[in-house]
């Protein structure tokens, strides 16, 4: 009888443990309010940085033709070296030039392009 027993509560057991492997976790669902109020704060908060790195770059635009050395190398990428070249190199029509005369690398062209400009003197 007591093999019946432990052998009985044995199974008991695993039939137990096999019921509860087989539940499922139920959600419970979130305010509809909840998330629309979490995803609009995030939205003004990426809309509000990319408006400040927008104006940041239009007020960070060089002219490679009269920009003074410590502007030049206030670029990203651009030390003293490609400051002196770009320098040297003067005056640009536009300011592809500065790939197509190999004053800086390509790469770094591309880095840079939106923060220069090549302003001509007004004749």
């Amino acid at each position: 009888m007591k093999s019946f027993a432990k052998t009985a509560l044995t199974v008991l057991s695993l039939m137990l443990c096999a019921g509860a492997g087989f539940a499922t976790d139920v959600k419970v669902p979130v305010k509809a309010s909840a998330v629309e109020s979490k995803e609009t704060a995030k939205a003004k908060v990426t809309d509000a940085k990319a408006a400040d790195t927008k104006a940041g770059v239009k007020a960070k635009i060089v002219d490679i033709n009269t920009a003074a050395e410590a502007e030049l190398k206030a670029i990203p990428g651009i030390g003293d070296a490609y400051a002196t070249k770009i320098i040297a190199g003067r005056p640009y029509a536009n300011k592809t030039q500065l790939k197509s005369r190999k004053i800086i690398p390509a790469v770094l062209y591309e880095q840079v392009k939106d923060q220069l400009i090549a302003k001509q003197p007004k004749k």
